[in-house]
């Protein structure tokens, strides 16, 4: 089991894949534009750790699920970020087939 916060590595993974810059993604959060890509270069390098409202700002920007960030491994992530862009007929679908499976 990994011992380390996949927050940082995500973070990075969803900046990249958005195609915006660290100082982009800080000033959409309302960061000042002189320390936005500081403070975002600590979070991706893991020297600190956003507060819950960031974080959540930071999903709805990049796109993804706030559950996403906190995924120990990379096909866990990529399936948590895949079912957050279907739809609610999709997802009961999806689960209901999950659960025939574990019977």
């Amino acid at each position: 089991m990994p011992t380390s916060n996949p927050f940082p590595i995500r973070l990075k993974e969803a900046r990249k894949r958005a195609g915006i810059s660290q100082k982009e993604l800080g000033i959409a959060l309302g960061m000042d534009e002189s320390s936005a890509s500081s403070r975002m270069n600590h979070y991706e390098k893991g020297r600190h750790m956003p507060d819950i409202q960031t974080i959540r700002q930071m999903a709805d920007e990049l796109g993804v699920p706030m559950a996403y960030f906190f995924c120990d491994s990379d096909e866990f992530a990529e399936i948590v970020r895949l079912i957050d862009k279907m739809n609610d007929d999709q997802v009961k679908q999806l689960l209901a087939s999950l659960k025939d499976e574990d019977n």
